[in-house]
C-alpha cells in the first residue's frame, strides 16, 4: 500500500500539467468505478450497503472527494515530493483524532514524535525551501486530515461491508458529484498522452486495486495501524520525483523526510497504560508470531 500511495504524487503531477485538478479527480473515480463495477454486481451491487450510507458517505468525503482535488489542485505549485512528505503526516494526525475520539492516554514519546513531525513540516514551509505555496501546503495537511480521519469510520461503522461494492459505492459517488462541475467550467484542452496514460494508471492501479488492499488492510490491522503506509509515501515520491521529474533532492528535504518520518514512527507507538512507555504494537506482533491468532478476514 506504501509503495502504491507514493506513486499517485508523480502520476498528478504529470495530468494536472493538461487536465484541471476536477478532471484529475473525475477521470480518477471514473476509471477506478467502471473497473469494479461488475465485480461489484457479481458481488451483490448496492442492497449490500443497506443501512450503512451514512458511514459510507462519511468515508468517501473523507477520503476520496475532498483530498483528491485538494492534493491535485496543490500540486499545481508544489513538487510531487514535497506533497508526499507533507502527507507523511497523516499517523501523526491520527494520533490527535485517536486522541479526540476515544480519550485515550497518548504517552509522551507519541507527544515528542508529533513536535518531531510537525518540525519537519515547518522545515519544508522555511526560507529557502520546497514549499513556497503556503495555500498549497494548507490544502495538502488537509487532505491529510481527510485521509487520517476516514480509516476510523471505515474501521468502526463499515466493518463487514463486502469491500467490492463499497469502493465502487464511493469512487460512483465522487465521480457523479465531479461530472457536472466539470462539464459547467468548460471548454477544456485535450490532453496529451502522457496525461492521459497518467489519469489511466491513477484509475486502475492506484485507485480500483488500491482500495481493495486498503479495506484489506483494514481489516487485518485496524483503522489507525493502516495510516501507517504513510511511511513509504514519501521515500516513493521522493524518488520518483527526482528520477523521473527532476525535482530538487536538497538537503533541506532530506531533512524534512527524516524528521516526519522520525516523527511518525515515534507518535505511532503504543504506550503502555501504566506508565506510558513504549511497547510492541499487537499487530506488529502478529507478524512476528510463527502461529497468530486467525485475524479479520477482509471481506469479500
Amino acid at each position: 500500500m506504501g509503495v502504491v500511495w507514493g506513486v499517485p504524487y508523480l502520476l498528478i503531477k504529470v495530468a494536472v500539467q493538461d487536465v484541471s485538478p476536477v478532471g484529475v479527480v473525475l477521470a480518477r473515480t471514473g476509471v477506478g468505478a467502471l473497473l469494479l463495477l461488475p465485480f461489484a454486481l457479481r458481488a451483490g451491487g448496492l442492497r449490500v450497503l443497506r443501512g450503512h450510507w451514512p458511514a459510507v458517505v462519511a468515508f468517501a468525503v473523507l477520503e476520496i472527494v475532498g483530498p483528491w482535488f485538494l492534493l491535485s489542485n496543490a500540486e499545481r505549485t508544489l513538487t510531487s515530493s514535497t506533497t508526499g512528505l507533507l502527507v507523511a503526516t497523516v499517523p501523526i494526525i491520527a494520533v490527535v483524532a485517536g486522541r479526540l475520539v476515544d480519550r485515550r492516554r497518548v504517552a509522551l514519546v507519541r507527544w515528542v514524535g508529533l513536535a518531531v513531525g510537525l518540525g519537519g513540516v515547518a522545515l519544508l514551509l522555511g526560507p529557502g525551501a520546497a514549499a513556497d505555496d503556503p495555500w498549497a501546503v494548507a490544502q495538502v495537511l488537509l487532505a491529510a486530515v481527510g485521509y487520517a480521519v476516514a480509516p476510523i469510520i471505515a474501521e468502526r461503522r463499515l466493518q463487514g461491508v463486502p469491500t467490492i461494492p463499497l469502493t465502487t459505492a464511493c469512487l460512483g459517488m465522487t465521480a457523479l458529484g465531479y461530472l457536472p462541475v466539470y462539464l459547467l467550467t468548460g471548454p477544456h484542452p485535450v490532453p496529451g498522452t502522457p496525461a492521459v496514460l497518467s489519469l489511466v494508471a491513477l484509475g486502475a492501479v492506484c485507485t480500483a486495486l488500491a482500495f481493495v488492499l486498503f479495506f484489506g488492510l483494514i481489516a487485518e490491522v485496524g483503522g489507525a495501524r493502516s495510516t501507517l503506509v504513510a511511511y513509504l509515501n514519501p521515500l516513493v515520491a521522493v524518488t520518483l520525483g527526482a528520477l523521473v521529474l527532476d525535482e530538487p533532492l536538497t538537503w533541506g528535504v532530506l531533512a524534512a523526510m527524516v524528521l516526519i518520518l522520525v516523527g511518525s514512527a515515534a507518535a505511532s507507538r503504543r504506550g503502555s497504560p501504566a506508565t506510558g512507555a513504549p511497547v510492541p504494537d499487537p499487530a506488529d506482533a502478529a507478524l512476528l508470531n510463527p502461529e497468530p491468532e486467525e485475524p479479520a478476514r477482509a471481506p469479500q
